[in-house]
């Protein structure tokens, strides 16, 4: 069995020197398939759902072929890699949409620490019991992933101390969220929130991991993983979502497989110790010293990977994906985005010349993998 695997990436625009220009109102009036977020420079695509990693691919270069080619219509733009306002831009929010309340909302409330790209990954899961324990084991383990992932170390010019200063700054909301024990309980727990006005609606839960669907919280289909920083590679993406497949499968086939079962500590216990990894991986990524959810055992972030890497290689390679999940044995070893970048920085490059060398990069490598494995596309 392969489950469906579906991607929303949010990406900033802007010039070849790195400053982030606030164009989604153009694109998303000129363009299928793009939304607006309630900063305007940054612009979301999303993926349908698909089992193939093949097509997933090509559903990630596809969208992004045609925004460069529309943004070199409107005049010497380009797609910037990072997660955060790396250069400038931090102190003054850029209305994608002045007339909607939800963005009046997000923008006197939380105002540019939401301002951020990322990448959500969602994975197919239909029975609802099912898909609650998976964003169970998912929610404790979601630190691995935003290890892989960080690609966030500058914000306004400076190194901020963090790996992912877009997880280290941003307003999760609810401020708690607890393990749902239920499908029950998550519409008990939602239903309060948004009377108490915690949420403002279904969509305003914004936690490392949370079950979604068509009508929430009623209906539910698939697991969303919201913790990732974005990442530009897709054969790095894909390696990713490879791990979580695979890891999900796993927990598929092994109905014991559950934190509030298998760990020494309580519901709220295991809630306070997944929000600790999470600051610890925002700060350090894959070089952050993390407690393993079961035992509380001290554990590196890449000791930890490398472990779940091998316990589902298997999987992997029984359901005839291996040759994706396979990459991150190079995430490991070479280091995310991030701790790429910061390596660059510590031998005296400023963060703008950081920038723009990956903003270079990542057009020659979206081209490349076009070429190679993608060659029908339009360019």
């Amino acid at each position: 069995m392969v489950l469906s695997k579906g991607f929303e990436i949010e990406m900033y625009t802007g010039t070849p020197q790195g400053e982030i220009v606030g164009l989604s109102d153009k694109i998303v009036g000129s363009l299928d398939g793009f939304v607006r977020e309630p900063d305007s420079r940054n612009v979301e695509y999303t993926t349908s759902p698909s089992s193939n990693y093949e097509n997933l691919l090509c559903a990630l270069l596809r969208p992004r072929r045609e925004l460069r080619n529309y943004l070199q219509r409107l005049g010497n733009y380009t797609l910037i890699p990072g997660s955060t306002l790396s250069l400038d831009g931090g102190d003054r929010f850029f209305r994608s949409d002045p007339t909607n309340p939800y963005h009046d909302y997000i923008e006197n409330t939380y105002g540019t620490k939401v301002v951020t790209a990322s990448v959500h990954i969602n994975i197919g899961i239909s029975d609802p019991e099912l898909l609650m324990r998976a964003c169970r084991v998912i929610r404790v383990e979601a630190p691995l992933f935003l290890a892989l992932s960080a690609s966030s170390p500058f914000l306004n010019s400076k190194t901020t101390g963090y790996h992912s200063t877009r997880w280290g700054i941003f307003p999760q909301t609810p401020s708690h969220v607890p393990l749902f024990a239920s499908h029950a309980h998550h519409i008990e727990w939602v239903e309060n929130q948004l009377a108490a006005g915690t949420m403002q609606n279904v969509r305003h839960l914004w936690a490392s991991v949370r079950p979604n669907g068509d009508r929430r919280p009623y209906d539910l289909n698939r697991l969303e993983l919201r913790i990732c920083d974005l990442v530009t590679d897709p054969i790095a993406l894909l390696a990713i979502t490879a791990l979580l497949e695979a890891r999900l499968l796993q927990v598929i086939d092994n109905p014991h497989l559950d934190p509030l079962t298998q760990s020494n500590f309580s519901p709220e216990e295991l809630v306070a110790l997944t929000v600790s990894n999470e600051a610890a991986a925002a700060s350090a990524s894959l070089d952050a010293q993390l407690k393993h959810w079961q035992d509380g055992t001290n554990i590196l972030a890449r000791d930890w990977i490398a472990q779940m890497y091998q316990e589902v290689w298997a999987i992997a390679k029984q359901q005839g994906f291996s040759c994706f999940l396979s990459p991150l044995q190079k995430l490991l070893r070479e280091g995310n985005e991030a701790q790429q970048w910061l390596q660059l920085h510590a031998v005296g490059f400023d963060c703008q010349r950081v920038i723009t060398q990956a903003i270079v990069a990542t057009q020659e490598r979206e081209l490349e993998l076009e070429n190679k494995l993608c060659s029908s596309l339009v360019a």
